[in-house]
Parts: structure tokens; sequence; C-alpha cells
């Protein structure tokens, strides 16, 4: 029986690959050059195969009512590129700073208007009231027996002499999860490393001291507002 996708990521389907292209055609230079990938027409087409098959493994959480969705919809595309550049033999290390520098140069194709906009609302009171609501729910019986690929978190208030607006406690990752059942744990790590431009690009400082995919019993997400240049 073939694999078949979740309805909610299926109606996401057209923009996720929309994205996944992009993200390559950053990428393609350095496949060329830094990777030593002569045929990059190829990996591209192999790894859209191989985002496919990704579509097929991605764990549902929850649709619009769990903020996880969206993170899964955005990054776990790197699982797929990191796959096929794994079975070419390019070193993980490698693997990581590509796909870092093509997310950052994705991330910064959009206007910074809109980028920094992003920041003030992910920072916002309103957000962080979000936040905590859905930490709250992240950690009941209730939500991790009915989606137990989802993360476990909880939110952080700043004590005194803290030099952080909030920070995030992820004490169960999905993307852990996720790499342990589909044999990805080697490159989980270069997913880690995409979360610091993700953020900056947005306006926004992120600290992070320990990752659970490091071995930490959690990944300490500290956020703070970054000085205007």
């Amino acid at each position: 029986m073939a694999e078949v996708i979740h309805p909610f990521y299926e109606s996401h389907r057209v923009e996720m690959e929309a994205a996944m292209r992009e993200r390559l055609d950053h990428a393609q230079a350095m496949l060329r050059e830094r990777a030593q990938l002569a045929d990059t027409d190829a990996i591209r087409r192999e790894v859209m195969d191989e985002f496919a098959i990704v579509l097929t493994q991605m764990p549902y959480v929850g649709g619009t009512a769990s903020r996880m969705s969206d993170f899964f919809m955005r990054l776990l595309g790197f699982m797929a590129i990191s796959r096929v550049l794994r079975r070419h033999g390019v070193p993980l290390a490698e693997i990581g700073e590509i796909e870092r520098e093509a997310y950052k140069a994705q991330l910064l194709a959009l206007p910074e208007a809109e980028r920094l906009a992003a920041g003030r609302q992910f920072m916002s009171p309103e957000n962080q009231a979000l936040l905590r609501e859905q930490a709250a729910m992240s950690t009941t019986a209730r939500h991790r027996g009915e989606f137990p690929a989802d993360f476990v978190y909880d939110f952080v208030e700043p004590g005194p002499g803290d030099d952080f607006d909030f920070g995030i406690d992820y004490k169960s990752c999905g993307f852990c999860k996720f790499a342990a059942r589909h044999g990805d744990k080697d490159i989980l790590p270069n997913l880690c490393g995409l979360d610091f431009d993700a953020y900056a690009t947005r306006g926004i400082r992120l600290h992070r001291t320990q990752t659970l995919a490091g071995g930490a019993s959690h990944c300490d997400f500290r956020f703070s507002k970054l000085p205007p240049e």
C-alpha cells in the first residue's frame, strides 16, 4: 500500500514544494562548488523525490491548532536535502553549512519590513500569551496521548538579572522523534543549526546553550530583541 500524506500537509503541499525549490536555487552554486556535485539538476530531482517521501512521514500534531505544525512544514524539508547529500558522500558539517547559508538567503529574500514585523509579532505580549497556552497544552496527558510525535515544552519567564525577554525549554522534540524513527539522527544537528538565522533575520536574538539532539535534558531557547543596526 502506498504511503499517503496527511490531508493537512497535502493542503499545503504546493507552497512547501515551492519553498524547497527556492532553497535549492539558493544552494545550487554551493552544491557544485563546495560539495563537488557537478550534476546539480539531478541532485535537485533527487531531493524533490526524497521530499515526497518526507511528506508521507510528517507527523500530524494538530494542524492550525498547534504552532509546531508550522515548524514541521518549514523545516522538515531539510531532512530531504541532508539525506540526499549524505548519500552522495558530502560531509555532515558541509551539509549543515550549505543548508544554513541557503536558508538564510531564502529568508533574506523577503522584504526587511515583512521580516521585522514578523519578529515584533513573535516577541509581542499577545504571542507570549499564546506560547504560554500552547506550552501548557503540550504537557497534558491528553495532548501527548493524541499527538505523541509533537514537542513538549515549558514557557520560561525571565528572573531577576536575566537579560532575555522570555524563553522556551523544549523537553521533548518532534524533530528528534522524527529523526529516531526514520534513521536521521546523524543529520539532526544540522536542523538545529537553522534556528539562529531564522530568528536573527527577524530581528530576534536567540541564545541557546544546549539541545536535546546534543544529548542534553532539554533545549534552552532564550529570546530577546536585537538592537537596530
